[in-house]
């Protein structure tokens, strides 16, 4: 039985009012905001989202700012590399596509910062066409209605999309909508820690339900390190005080921000590889500035 119509009815009856999801939301607004989300919760996202549109409202308007500026304004997002990745993004959308986010998937894979995922986002909320659309919600989806996991295995791009293609309506609005359907389930009733599956509206074809709620055995990703203390935790703590000025700040003032100078000078030297601080003759300051 496919899970594509019930999940489509309640999806229609029940998604959430989301600023990507209403009728003329450009095709930039769409790519800013799967740059956004990447890793970053909903609530965090929408109101930096609208100040970045309002900002920027087109790639011309992002790629005629320093990247710097990117930087600074991209500030609690997380993942500030995304950030420079999104600009460097706009420039090649103005310089090889006339300012216009293009539709196809293979010209959007070609684009600084965007992977499958993204390339196929674009391709079918702004745009309309029929791909399968697969992110971390939809993965655990998958897995339990349909494989019986009680969580994915670690990701493969090929699997995971012909798991999706395989259920994907015939027709470009369903398949959009089943598309959208399948990742708002995995994020407000099939949650990782807490799946509210009494009020899933597929839980009488979902797998691992009926199986009994297995526990998952299978291989999984590596567990992400310790932030406090980390390197992370440095670098984010060193950009932070080049975001709070216009003006290079001096290697003497970084000293305040982390005593361990073999961490923190790691973590500049990580910074400047990275193309998040550029090193003056005054100190350390964003790209462009």
């Amino acid at each position: 039985m496919s899970i594509a119509p019930d999940l489509s009815d309640w999806f229609r009856a029940n998604a959430r009012d989301l600023p990507w999801r209403r009728p003329g939301f450009t095709a930039w607004g769409t790519l800013v905001s799967e740059f956004m989300l990447q890793q970053t919760p909903v609530a965090r996202v929408i109101p930096r989202l609208a100040e970045w549109l309002e900002r920027w409202p087109s790639p011309s308007a992002l790629a005629a700012a320093p990247p710097g500026d990117a930087v600074r304004a991209w500030a609690s997002l997380g993942y500030p590399r995304r950030a420079l990745n999104l600009h460097a993004c706009a420039v090649a959308i103005a310089e090889l596509h006339g300012g216009v986010v293009p539709e196809d998937v293979d010209q959007l894979l070609a684009l600084p910062g965007v992977g499958p995922y993204t390339a196929r986002a674009v391709a079918v909320f702004a745009y309309g066409h029929r791909h399968p659309v697969v992110d971390t919600n939809v993965r655990r989806v998958l897995a339990r209605a349909v494989d019986g996991l009680g969580e994915p295995a670690p990701p493969s791009t090929r699997r995971d999309l012909a798991a999706m293609d395989a259920l994907l309506p015939v027709t470009l609005t369903d398949a959009r909508v089943f598309n959208a359907a399948a990742m708002e389930l995995g994020a407000i009733v099939c949650t990782a820690r807490a799946p509210k599956c009494d009020e899933c509206p597929i839980r009488d074809a979902c797998a691992w339900r009926a199986e009994g709620y297995p526990v998952y055995l299978g291989a999984r990703k590596p567990v992400q390190k310790r932030f406090e203390g980390s390197d992370r935790q440095v670098r984010g703590l060193i950009l932070a005080e080049l975001r709070a000025v216009d003006v290079p700040v001096p290697a003497s003032e970084l000293t305040a921000v982390w005593a361990d100078g073999t961490q923190r000078s790691r973590a500049i030297a990580g910074l400047l590889s990275d193309g998040l601080a550029v090193r003056t003759d005054a100190g350390y300051a964003l790209p462009g500035h």
